[in-house]
């Protein structure tokens, strides 16, 4: 019996692995984070200064968001969804500091900080996606 031995590279030395996997990372932890905050919607909105409702459609946005950014990661084109994930990344990022610094939703303390975290989240995969998106070819 012979062996066939092909052109295939592992997975580390391919050249969208760091994309692919900061994406599906990323779209992980804001799924399951997503569906914490909608099953805790009533205490965190005590926390937060958010209603129940407000909270639970939060939560529906990021479980909605991470099934999308999930399914997007197994794009042939890679460069244009790395891309444009960072500019939402980014935009997602200025969104968040601006309603904890703006006043936009009456947050407590609490939910102001929590706002500015989202927004060091979001901003952190922009990085890591921006540096993936880099890596391409």
């Amino acid at each position: 019996m012979t062996a066939m031995i092909t052109g295939n590279h592992p997975f580390s030395d391919s050249e969208d692995s760091l994309l692919r996997f900061a994406m599906r990372v990323d779209a992980t932890l804001t799924g399951v984070l997503g569906l914490a905050i909608a099953a805790m919607a009533d205490p965190l909105g005590r926390l937060t200064g958010l209603t129940s409702a407000q909270g639970y459609v939060v939560g529906a946005a990021f479980v909605l968001c991470g099934l999308v950014v999930y399914a997007l990661a197994a794009s042939p084109d890679l460069r244009r969804v790395g891309t444009g994930l960072v500019v939402f990344n980014l935009a997602g990022t200025v969104g968040f500091v601006a309603v904890a610094e703006a006043g936009l939703l009456p947050l407590t303390t609490f939910g102001s900080l929590a706002a500015l975290a989202s927004g060091l989240y979001t901003a952190t995969f922009a990085v890591l996606q921006y540096l993936g998106v880099r890596r391409l070819v």
